[in-house]
């Protein structure tokens, strides 16, 4: 396969509620879309970056950059390529993974698309649907945050999950059990918002049964991890922390972690995700799969993956009126609770031609 040009689209899609956590609010989703085009095909990748790099070191301008000055012409470089070429030719260049996975899915969809194979068969899904978990955002008061969970709750959501920062953990995490009740699978995600110090004010939350406390402190604090999980009952779950297989191996064997959050875009790539997928499944780890609100596209592919045997706990994989009245795909829609795995070929699902171009800000050509 000789990839004849990518185009680089960014996209503008507005949320249907703002959308706080300890690092911001987002009222809109920025998307950069990636299309190759190849002998075979076309095929679509989602960048996960943000606007402003707060979640993470890299941000959408900084994507656009590396992928228009160092990982395409890599790519271009190369007389025949395959999902598994990606990643080794575009080694060399560091870091960048959310661009590197945008770049290597939309390889991967033209692959699969040339193929007829779904993404989800081809990745290894042994389930033809997933259970789909929310996140909510912080609220401005215990009633708003009540009232949110409920109507997530009506919809049939199989998981909660509340966002938290110091000053809004606790208070929201009773007023959730004390309404709902102690038989809703209840987690929180604190984003790095919390240092070690505050472990004694973390093991207050295993009054309440959660699931799991998803990153409470720095990403680069794997140690600080292992202290906190010794002092809490609540199992710590790292998610900025694990960037590679690699790295969810260390902090297993170092006891940072009893569980681990899987986003693709975050890790390199599908493949890379996979990988820790098999780690985790091999130490008795169980996995779930992150969101960053994506589109239809990157909700695909994510929901393929959920369906891996290792994914024992509901993700982020939200329906699509979670986040946007109107996808650029067909929508994903809750039923009883859990989201169908797509079936067609690659990631199953493509664009609306009309849809796209009503929410594209600018598009780019790179040829080979």
């Amino acid at each position: 396969m000789k990839l004849a040009g990518v185009e680089l689209r960014r996209i503008a899609m507005p949320l249907v509620a703002p959308f706080r956590t300890s690092f911001g609010t987002q009222t809109a989703r920025e998307i950069l879309l990636v299309r190759v085009e190849t002998g075979d095909g076309e095929g679509y990748g989602e960048c996960v970056t943000m606007a402003d790099p707060v979640y993470s070191s890299e941000y959408t301008d900084g994507a656009v950059d590396v992928l228009r000055r160092h990982l395409i012409p890599a790519l271009t470089a190369r007389p025949d390529l395959d999902p598994w070429a990606v990643a080794p030719a575009l080694a060399h260049i560091k870091g960048h993974r959310m661009a590197k996975a945008a770049l290597e899915t939309a390889v991967l969809d033209a692959w699969l698309r040339a193929r007829s194979l779904s993404f989800g068969a081809w990745l290894g899904a042994t389930a033809d649907r997933v259970p789909a978990g929310v996140s909510v955002g912080i609220m401005d008061s215990i009633p708003a945050l009540l009232d949110a969970v409920d109507g997530y709750l009506a919809q049939g959501y199989r998981r909660i999950k509340l966002k938290i920062e110091p000053g809004w953990d606790v208070e929201p995490v009773a007023a959730v059990r004390e309404r709902f009740g102690d038989a809703v699978p209840l987690q929180v995600d604190a984003n790095t918002a919390y240092t070690v110090a505050d472990a004694a004010h973390l093991a207050r939350l295993d009054d309440y049964g959660l699931l799991l406390i998803e990153q409470p402190l720095d990403e680069e604090d794997v140690r600080g991890h292992a202290v906190l999980a010794a002092a809490v009952r609540t199992p710590i779950c790292l998610d900025e922390s694990i960037v590679s297989a690699r790295s969810a191996a260390d902090a297993i064997a170092l006891g940072a972690c009893s569980i681990v959050n899987i986003k693709p875009g975050r890790v390199g790539g599908y493949l890379e995700a996979r990988r820790i997928h098999d780690v985790c499944a091999a130490h008795g780890v169980p996995v779930w799969c992150g969101g960053m609100l994506e589109s239809g596209l990157g909700r695909a592919a994510n929901v393929a993956l959920a369906a891996l045997p290792g994914f024992t706990l509901p993700g982020d994989t939200s329906a699509s009126d979670r986040y946007y009245r109107t996808d650029i795909t067909e929508p994903f829609v809750l039923e009883d609770g859990h989201l169908r795995v797509p079936t067609g070929p690659g990631l199953g699902v493509l664009p609306d031609p009309a849809r796209l171009a009503e929410v594209t800000v600018a598009t780019e050509w790179i040829a080979a």
